[in-house]
Parts: structure tokens; C-alpha cells; sequence
């Protein structure tokens, strides 16, 4: 069984191929998030991803905004348009194989805990995304990112892409050490992970349960959509799939052409 793992983000949209123990088995292939992000800009993107990375048999999907039973909630950083959207269905209809959709954080989460105590995965891209896991059982949307943190600003508005041009690095970095130092005691996680496009901006020092992960994380634990968190305990025990898995190098993907019954 290969599942085709999508991470849709605010500011790119990555994909490739997993084995069914969660081993990538192609090169991890990145596009620009369109804009507008609407569904029907972003479909198509996921469309020709797809044909790129054939043949595959079913999909997961990371998002970034709340997800119920494969229906989009919210998509804070993407477009109104996406609230209500089916996207698991449109994914299986699209692909005609069968599709599942989690939150962002989630998908990520899954590809990095370990599945004891209270862990929790902060996103740091465009946004601020946000997971919490109790002994290895995802506990669904959570959204941190909107909730007042210093000064009248969210976690989001001190933390997010915007933030960190604005702050600049240093500025920023004081800010994650002050929202870790907030989030601690109220949640009190055995772990914290800090993912996400930013994350490599990262500079404060960490407390010893506050951990860097790779970005790819968000689609090696799109796995456990499927196959459950053993398959991504598995993954870990082999080697780095035959195209690199973690170090491997975006490729642009040739762009085809999308139905457009498909893509609305």
C-alpha cells in the first residue's frame, strides 16, 4: 500500500509517497501555495502533486485550520472559502482512491511523539499551529494560535510569518521564549516540540523537554492516518528511504492539467 502524504501550508504545499511502514519511497516534491488560496486554487495544486507522484492507493492529508471528520472548520491562513469544504471526499473523488484529512499539527505530531505523557507540537509558519497528544491519542482542535497572549495580540499576531518580519529574528525569539514560558505551566507537557518553516529561526535557548523537529515530519506522520502510530515506530527503526527520505531535495513537479469539475 503507498499513500500519497500531502502537508498543505500557507506558504507551500509539499507531497510524496510512503511505503506502509512510513518509509518515503520518492523525492518530496514543494509548490508555492496559490493566491488566493481557495479550494479551487489549491486542488488543482494537489491535482498535478498527484499526477507527479503516481501510482499511489489512498491519501493523507495535513491541514492547517480545524478539521471534523475530513470537512474543513477554518482556514485561517488560506481563504473564507474553505470553511465547510469536504476535502476528504474531494480528494477521493479527484484521485478515485480513498482519503483522509487531519489538522497540520496533528499529521506532524504523529510523525514526531512518542507516545508517553502529555506532548505537544507547536507549528511555527505562517501561523501558529498546535497539537496535543496524551499517550499517543491525538486530542483534536486545539487552536492555540487565536487565543490572547501579551499586550492585546495573539499567539499568532507575536509569533506567526508576519511577526517574524515585522520583530525581525531576535525580537521574535524573545517572544517564543515568553509564549513557551506562558504555555508551560497551564499545560505543564512532558514535551514540546517546535516544528514548522520557522522553526530553523529558532535561536533561544530551549528548556531540556522543549525539542526542535524536522519540518518533514508533517508528511512522514501522515502514516498514522492509516497504519497507526506502530507503522511510524517501525519507519523509525529502518534506514532513510531509497530516495533519501529526510535529506532528500525538493524537486518541482511538471505542472498538468486539472478538470475543472474537479477542482471547484
Amino acid at each position: 500500500m503507498r499513500t500519497l502524504a500531502i502537508d498543505i501550508g500557507g506558504t507551500g504545499i509539499k507531497a510524496l509517497v510512503l511505503d506502509r511502514f512510513g518509509t518515503a519511497i520518492s523525492d518530496r516534491v514543494r509548490v508555492e501555495t496559490p493566491r488566493p488560496a481557495t479550494p479551487k486554487a489549491i486542488l488543482a495544486v494537489l491535482f498535478d502533486l498527484g499526477a507527479q507522484l503516481k501510482p499511489f492507493d489512498r491519501i493523507s492529508a495535513g491541514f492547517p485550520g480545524v478539521v471534523f471528520d475530513g470537512v474543513i472548520k477554518t482556514a485561517p491562513n488560506l481563504h473564507p472559502s474553505w470553511a465547510g469544504v469536504p476535502l476528504a471526499k474531494k480528494l477521493e473523488r479527484m484521485f478515485g482512491k480513498p482519503a483522509r484529512v487531519l489538522n497540520d499539527a496533528g499529521v506532524q505530531g504523529f510523525g514526531v511523539i512518542e507516545g508517553k505523557g502529555l506532548e505537544m507540537l507547536l507549528t511555527l509558519g505562517t501561523g501558529l499551529g498546535c497539537a496535543l497528544f496524551y499517550e499517543g491519542t491525538y486530542i483534536p482542535n486545539l487552536e492555540l494560535a487565536h487565543h490572547p497572549f501579551r499586550r492585546g495580540r495573539t499567539y499568532e499576531e507575536d509569533l506567526g510569518e508576519v511577526a517574524l518580519a515585522r520583530d525581525g529574528r531576535k525580537k521574535w525569539n524573545r517572544h517564543l521564549a515568553q509564549a513557551l514560558a506562558v504555555i508551560d505551566p497551564i499545560w505543564n507537557p512532558d514535551r514540546i516540540y517546535l516544528g514548522g518553516g520557522n522553526a530553523k529561526y529558532v535561536t533561544v535557548s530551549l528548556p531540556p523537554h522543549v525539542r526542535l523537529t524536522p519540518n518533514l515530519a508533517g508528511l512522514l506522520g501522515g502514516i498514522a492516518l492509516w497504519e497507526g502510530r506502530d507503522a511510524l515506530s517501525a519507519a523509525r527503526r529502518r534506514s532513510a528511504g531509497p530516495n533519501g527520505g529526510i535529506g532528500s531535495s525538493p524537486r518541482r513537479p511538471q505542472r498538468s492539467r486539472v478538470p475543472e469539475a474537479t477542482a471547484s
